[in-house]
Formats: structure tokens, C-alpha cells, sequence
């Protein structure tokens, strides 16, 4: 039986880009971080280093941004990554507190159903039950575990908790310490604690952040990349790196496919055409650079197992209508009225099109 995992975590799958970074990095480390600020944003954004190794990008966009991220973390505030979904928010804060912590695992997954018990502890009630509240007992959060190890707490999709489960996170930021009532001690931050949370405001669902809350956190909104250009490059890297991973038999695909599938969710975002010369409902459906990546992915995975390993539109057109066509009433209108204004009338387009219409 394989034990190969299906996904490694950061700072398992860049060991070598961390170790590199840090035999070079001399510069200032703030406490209990593994590497000095320079070198995080350097991780993140890639380039050659002094020895010639060479850094893979990690975020592709503004590096300014990452600076602003990474100077919030070395303060005593935290940090919420903000934005529309698939704008790599949980990506950039796996890799942060990879870089930084060498362990990007300390997570609390926000959903609706996340508990103060999640965020603090919780207790091992056999234990509890046999002998009453003690250390052994005790079942420490992964924010709990980051303030005794100094390391980096990662809480995702934090407007997704509810919001009093939200504001048990106020005393640890402002005072850096968990109190444990029951045991009558409580939990002081070691240097190099911090959070990094990410949320966004396009889900259903979503509880606001109270002002208290809001204010013990350094916010970053990281957009939706720039331009086309810089949107095809991710693609492209990242249906690489997944291609690779899942082991996918089938050819990298053409620029020219990735770069007809990144415009078509472009123009739907952006409710116009590339030249804004024509302008486009938009449909209910995000259609961000991630799932972009998978519309690509499920055509390689269609194109290497039931075809002959090259990507064609054929094989790209049930994943589109997949991620465009949320609502089966309103988007579908949204969808057919791009396909017969903007799709049929591109002549470079009419396979495409033509592939459109046998899947619809």
C-alpha cells in the first residue's frame, strides 16, 4: 500500500526552498521566528538567491502586499486576509506560518458550526469525569498550542464562526493570554505567537466582525489578480503543480486554452469584454482564479483518462458550465447570452463554441 499523501503541507513540500533561505538569511529574526521577514516575503514571492538558488513563487501579485502582511506579524497585532473567494487567502496564510513557524498544521477550520471549545479547549471527559478538571484533562486548541510554542495560529474563513464563538478570540489578542477558569491559571503567549485569519463576504452565512474584534487585527485585502496576463501565469503554475501532485496523464495544457478559459471568467467578473467595448450580465458564481484552476484540472483529468492526454474544449466545456452556472435560472440566461454575443462571434472561438453547445 502507497503511503504517499495526497497533498504534503508547505513547509514539507518546500523544504529545501526554507532551508536554503535560511542558511543564506542573516538579516534581523524577530523571536522564535525561523528566518527574518526579508527572507518570509522572499519565500513568497520568489527570486534568486546570493548562492544562485532560485525561490519559487508561492503568491503572484503585489509584493508589497506580502511586506505588509509579513511587518503585521512581527508586531503585536494580527492578521486577517480579506477578500472574494479564490483569491489565495488560505494559501498565502499556509505558507506564511510555514515560513515563519516551520508548521503551518496549529489550523481551526471556521465553519458554523465551530465552537468556543475549538477556539480555546476543550476537555477529555473521561478524565474530567474520573478525577475533575486538571492538566491531564485538558484538551489544548491549536491556538492554545501556538501561544505555549510561540508559533503561528491559522484560523480559515473566520466570518464563517459564529460571533460569539468570534469574540472568545478578543482576550488572547489583546492580552496574549488564554485564561483556564477551571483550573484557576491560565496560558501566556511565548514570543512569536501571532494569528493570521482569513474571511471573505461573498458566502452565505457570513457574521460580521464585531468592532472590538476588528480592531485587534492588521487587515490586508488581497484582489483578484490585475490582469490577464498576470491571471494566466498563476493558472498555468498552479494546474502544473496539481498535474504533478495527483499524477494527471495528460499533457500540460496550451497557453492559448489556459488563456481562453481565464478571459471567459475575466469578462463574467467583470461584466464586460476584455476591450470593454460590450458590457455583460454577471452571473452568481464567484469565478475566481481557483476555480479556474479546477475547470483545467477536470478537463486534464478528462482528457488523460478518457482521451488522448491533450487538453481540447471538449473536455473543458462540462467543468465551465460546472462553475458558471450556479443558479439553474438566472445564470443559465447570464451563460447562453455570452455564448451567442461573445463566444459564437470570436472566429478563433468556434471550437470552443461549438463544444459549449454539445454540452449544453
Amino acid at each position: 500500500m502507497s503511503t504517499a499523501v495526497l497533498r504534503q503541507h508547505a513547509e514539507v513540500q518546500f523544504a529545501e526552498e526554507l532551508d536554503q533561505l535560511r542558511k543564506v538569511d542573516t538579516r534581523q529574526r524577530p523571536g522564535n521566528w525561523l528566518m527574518s521577514p526579508w527572507a518570509v516575503v522572499t519565500y513568497l514571492v520568489g527570486g534568486r538567491l546570493d548562492n544562485g538558488f532560485e525561490v519559487s513563487a508561492k503568491y503572484i501579485g503585489s509584493r508589497r502586499l506580502m511586506e505588509i502582511a509579513v511587518a503585521t506579524l512581527a508586531t503585536d497585532r494580527a492578521l486577517l486576509l480579506f477578500g472574494v473567494p479564490g483569491t489565495a487567502k488560505s494559501w498565502v496564510s499556509e505558507h506564511l506560518a510555514a515560513a515563519i513557524s516551520g508548521d503551518s498544521t496549529l489550523l481551526v477550520q471556521g465553519t458554523a458550526g465551530t465552537s468556543e471549545e475549538q477556539i480555546r479547549y476543550g476537555w477529555n471527559y473521561a478524565q474530567l469525569l474520573a478525577n475533575g478538571p486538571s492538566e491531564a484533562a485538558l484538551v489544548p486548541s491549536p491556538l492554545m498550542q501556538a501561544m505555549k510554542l510561540g508559533k503561528i495560529a491559522r484560523i480559515e474563513e473566520l466570518t464563517r464562526i459564529p460571533a460569539d464563538v468570534q469574540d472568545a478570540l478578543i482576550t488572547v489578542l489583546s492580552e496574549k493570554t488564554l485564561p483556564i477558569p477551571e483550573l484557576a491559571s491560565e496560558v501566556q503567549a511565548t514570543r512569536g505567537f501571532s494569528v493570521i485569519a482569513t474571511a471573505n463576504n461573498r458566502d452565505k452565512g457570513v457574521n460580521e466582525l464585531s468592532s472590538a474584534l476588528k480592531r485587534r487585527f492588521n487587515t490586508v485585502i488581497l484582489p483578484v489578480p490585475a490582469s490577464e496576463e498576470e491571471e494566466v501565469s498563476i493558472v498555468v503554475k498552479r494546474v502544473a503543480e496539481l498535474g504533478q501532485a495527483l499524477q494527471l496523464p495528460a499533457e500540460p495544457p496550451a497557453l492559448k486554452e489556459v488563456t481562453r478559459i481565464v478571459r471567459i471568467f475575466r469578462e463574467l467578473r467583470n461584466g464586460q469584454t476584455e476591450d470593454g467595448k460590450a458590457k455583460l450580465k454577471s452571473p452568481s458564481a464567484t469565478l475566481s482564479t481557483a476555480e479556474a484552476i479546477s475547470v483545467i484540472n477536470n478537463g486534464m483529468a478528462l482528457a488523460g483518462h478518457f482521451g488522448d492526454g491533450v487538453l481540447r474544449p471538449a473536455d473543458m466545456a462540462a467543468g465551465m458550465i460546472g462553475a458558471v452556472v450556479k443558479d439553474p435560472v438566472q445564470d443559465q440566461v447570464v451563460w447562453t447570452e455570452y455564448l451567442e454575443t461573445v463566444v459564437k462571434e470570436r472566429s478563433e472561438w468556434k471550437d470552443l463554441y461549438r463544444a459549449f453547445r454539445e454540452q449544453a
